[in-house]
């Protein structure tokens, strides 16, 4: 199962972008704190790239901003290519599956998510949970 799920915040504003199909979609980068500082005491983060599309990039557009708290739940995919010094790199981005305002600041819990639909195959149904 390819699942994760990250808090942190997010490290520039979002822009809403449009394919040439007319699906609306966004890309952005989310720093997550570690848990541990490093040896000097200093805080150490991670950081993610993002992509979300549809309805739940329209919402990230219109509610959430640089420096602001984001929970966002998707599945990882690589991709491959050759930056400019010629070396072939493995990227990484989380697709967005839902994203919610962090616990805690102010929300109503209605207002606090936006996932886009989504179709269970017949196995997928027959799970408790």
């Amino acid at each position: 199962m390819n699942n994760i799920i990250i808090t942190g915040r997010i490290t520039h504003d979002i822009e809403l972008k449009t394919s040439g199909s007319g699906i609306e979609y966004s890309n952005f980068s989310v720093a997550v704190d570690r848990r541990k500082k490093d040896k000097d005491g200093q805080k150490q983060s991670d950081f993610f790239k993002v992509s979300v599309f549809g309805k739940t990039a329209v919402f990230c557009n219109q509610y959430f901003h640089k420096g602001d708290g984001i929970n966002v739940q998707g599945r990882m995919e690589s991709d491959k290519y050759t930056n400019k010094d010629g070396a072939e790199v493995t990227g990484w981005t989380l697709m967005a599956e839902n994203v919610e305002f962090p616990h805690g600041k102010g929300k109503a819990s209605s207002d606090a998510a936006v996932s886009e639909p989504t179709v269970l195959s017949g196995s997928d149904k027959d799970l408790p949970f």
